[in-house]
């Protein structure tokens, strides 16, 4: 039986190498039909996730993405985005234009994966997955933990949402600066993060990770976070009404589509935050229009599950409405926004989460980076006791650090509300207009 399957695994990739010989992906870029952006157009044979990836790479390279244009009725794809840099720019710069067309283009044909584009490929590092239930300081226990353990966080992103946190690290070896590859050590790691994550709460669902391969960190955050269930509504959860995003999920039974609309304040990645989810949740998307207008972004989708069908049940509806919900508010940044830039050192992150912690700050999303010696770490924070941070605190903390390595960048734009009389701009509604177009409202479930 596993011969037979791996054999049909076998002859799949074959097949699908033998379809891009005869069509191979055609990208054209195009900076004047557009007064504002940088027009890419990608054309290729189609197959499950293949939208996720060109997003990825686009989303990668830190390219804002405007609007877009998703067709893949059928054997082909054909996709085309409005980009810009991040200052609004289009994209001239003709390295990055370069690595577009072979990333995306007939030079991609026979990599091994394009999926990697954007990971680095090395195995100098290694990957620890963390999930359990957020609180006040758990960054600096997990980094403290480390420290103790003689481990260097090279790398590392964490995500909090809904009283749940995950996180991503990279970490080396203090002393030989490569990656840990001893077992017990290893399974000693393992153990005391686990034992930090519970924290007091031993029935708490907790999970550590240790692997040494290759995975796009966003993603991982996103399945993680889907895994342990933080879509689920708590009485926790700091978002209002105002500020949460507008999903809605209908049936569109002449064509067997569910249309997807979301309406939300725009920001980055929002656009691969949505596509990751629907794709791992095992949706396609046959058609798609992505609008940004002013601070507000529109989505539609026209989805059906892998197995083809649409949306089923009202339970199947809601699960999908508040699982997009989750995939845009992980990455919604509450609080200040603090960057730290300095020459890299071991037990950095653990004395900087240990000074927040002092002082009553929680954080509610890192991203650690390190490159050529220099650390950039930037952290969103939040009073601990839920009130807004005081400016004496900031202070006091950049005279510990030094008021030139620790940037304060300000509180976030208050989130307004969306129109309430915004019709609902469905893509293809004049093609497509029938009587069997059934609306079901939205179903939210706040537990």
């Amino acid at each position: 039986m596993e011969m037979n399957m791996s054999f049909s695994h076998d002859m799949d990739d074959e097949y699908e190498k033998f379809i891009r010989r005869m069509n191979p992906p055609r990208v054209v870029i195009d900076n004047e039909s557009c007064k504002n952006a940088t027009v890419i157009r990608v054309d290729s044979a189609n197959r499950h996730g293949i939208l996720l990836e060109v997003v990825q790479i686009l989303t990668d390279i830190n390219l804002i993405i405007t609007k877009a244009y998703i067709s893949s009725d059928g054997n082909w794809f054909m996709d085309v985005f409005n980009v810009t840099d991040q200052d609004g720019n289009k994209i001239l710069d003709e390295g990055i234009l370069d690595y577009i067309r072979k990333s995306l283009g007939p030079e991609s044909c026979f990599m091994p994966s394009i999926r990697s584009v954007g990971v680095k490929q090395s195995m100098d590092h290694t990957a620890i997955e963390l999930t359990g239930s957020d609180r006040s300081g758990l960054l600096s226990e997990v980094s403290a933990v480390l420290r103790h353990l003689k481990c260097n966080v090279v790398n590392a992103e964490v995500w909090t949402h809904n009283t749940r946190a995950a996180a991503v690290m990279q970490v080396t070896d203090e002393e030989t600066e490569t990656a840990i590859t001893d077992p017990e050590r290893l399974s000693r790691i393992k153990s005391l993060l686990c034992n930090v994550l519970k924290g007091s709460n031993k029935s708490s669902l907790a999970k550590t990770v240790v692997s040494h391969s290759v995975t796009h960190t966003e993603r991982r955050l996103h399945q993680m976070m889907f895994a342990d269930r933080d879509y689920e509504r708590t009485g926790g959860d700091v978002l209002d009404d105002r500020q949460r995003p507008n999903v809605d999920v209908v049936n569109w039974h002449d064509k067997d589509y569910s249309v997807v609309t979301i309406r939300c304040k725009d920001r980055p990645k929002l656009l691969f935050d949505t596509v990751c989810t629907l794709t791992d949740m095992d949706y396609v998307v046959f058609h798609a229009n992505i609008d940004t207008l002013g601070p507000d972004s529109y989505q539609e989708y026209y989805i059906r599950h892998l197995d083809g069908s649409p949306v089923k049940s009202d339970a199947e509806r809601q699960r999908v409405t508040q699982c997009l919900e989750a995939a845009i508010e992980r990455r919604v940044s509450e609080g200040l926004k603090l960057e730290l830039c300095t020459t890299d050192r071991v037990g950095l992150l653990s004395d900087v989460t240990r000074i927040f912690r002092e002082n009553s700050l929680t954080v509610t999303r890192a991203e650690v980076t390190t490159k050529a010696g220099k650390a950039v770490n930037t952290f969103y924070v939040r009073d601990a006791s839920g009130y807004p941070v005081d400016v004496k605190t900031i202070d006091s903390i950049r005279q510990v650090l030094g008021q030139t390595i620790l940037k304060v960048k300000g509180n976030p734009d208050d989130s307004k509300p969306l129109s309430q009389e915004s019709p609902t701009r469905f893509l293809f509604g004049g093609l497509f207009k029938s009587k069997s177009f059934v609306n079901f409202s939205l179903v939210r479930s706040y537990s």
